[in-house]
């Protein structure tokens, strides 16, 4: 098979945006779909994404349509990179279209909040003919746009395709490791979010590093004790898609989920914020925890907090309260 794949990148935000552009550095041959119309235009006209990555210039080369069966036409590889809640709608969509055996690599973070599915089951069930990987781990769409050097996990149950997606996948300054363990993988990018939510909150409501450093700590073993409950391998979350993206998304407002938790926690409006991926996630990877007899108590306080039922300093408090305990 040649060195160069024909790539569609599903969904043109920051991340599909920044990645299909990755891939097109790269020297694969790239279609990105966007829903909107006018936005797929302004990116291969304007070579611009102004909503989603404002100041970036893209590759000219780049041809971005908004018709799904142009996008998947003649694909050696499928990115999804839309958002989790909608990637059961996009890939019931594409199915019609995307041939058999072509790999799906799942790009978003999240459980469905309805099903309470990983992305990878979600697409099992509705391509079980294409062979499914997750692409994660701590990156920033911008940071990976502009060219920064960027690391990330991909998944996939087969560790030989997801050896050969990683070589194929890598890029001048995004370095892919291989991984056998989808699951770990998948729940350490979903629950990250929402412990990043937790993080926020804590620094928008003033309560200081130490606290922060607290909960980020203290919400990794939650995020260990859960993923391990799945199958997943301890290794995998101490890796890039475990500890490495909730390092980066409890210490930066360039998360999305960081930034919602500071707004919540400073008490500001909510209602313009762009989408953060943990608002979803919360309530179902707290009930989750709670069938399994997970003791998930930082999920469990934003989970409150997002549902009106817990001030920041209550839900502090709450966690303070807990019954001490060895480490």
């Amino acid at each position: 098979m040649s060195r160069h794949w024909s790539i569609a990148v599903l969904g043109a935000g920051a991340w599909g945006t920044a990645l299909a552009l990755t891939m097109q550095r790269a020297g694969h041959n790239v279609t990105l779909w966007a829903r909107d119309a006018r936005l797929a235009h302004e990116i291969s006209h304007a070579h611009v994404n102004s909503r989603y990555l404002p100041g970036i210039e893209l590759d000219p080369r780049l041809a971005a349509v908004d018709e799904i069966a142009a996008a998947l036409a003649g694909a050696n590889c499928v990115l999804a990179a839309t958002p989790a809640q909608s990637l059961r709608a996009v890939l019931g969509t594409a199915c019609a279209a995307l041939k058999p055996d072509i790999p799906v690599v799942l790009c978003a973070k999240g459980i469905e909040r309805e099903t309470g599915r990983r992305m990878s089951e979600i697409a099992r069930e509705i391509l079980p003919e294409n062979p499914q990987a997750a692409l994660s781990g701590p990156s920033f769409a911008a940071d990976l746009a502009r060219g920064l050097p960027t690391a990330v996990t991909v998944a996939a149950n087969d560790g030989a395709l997801a050896a050969e997606l990683a070589k194929k996948l890598s890029a001048p300054n995004l370095r892919c490791y291989s991984s056998d363990d989808l699951i770990g993988v998948e729940i350490g990018g979903a629950l990250k979010n929402v412990l990043a939510i937790a993080a926020g909150a804590t620094s928008g409501a003033g309560l200081g590093a130490s606290a922060v450093a607290a909960i980020t700590t203290r919400g990794f073993v939650e995020l260990r004790r859960i993923g391990v409950a799945f199958g997943a391998k301890p290794e995998t979350l101490m890796g890039l898609s475990g500890l490495g993206d909730l390092v980066l998304t409890c210490s930066s407002e360039q998360s999305r989920n960081f930034a919602y938790g500071l707004a919540l926690g400073k008490g500001n409006n909510l209602d313009d914020l762009p989408l953060a991926e943990g608002v979803f996630t919360a309530g179902i990877a707290a009930r989750i925890a709670r069938e399994r007899g997970l003791e998930a108590p930082i999920i469990d306080a934003v989970t409150g907090m997002l549902d009106g039922d817990l001030t920041v300093d209550a839900a502090m408090q709450q966690l303070l309260a807990r019954p001490l305990r060895s480490e």
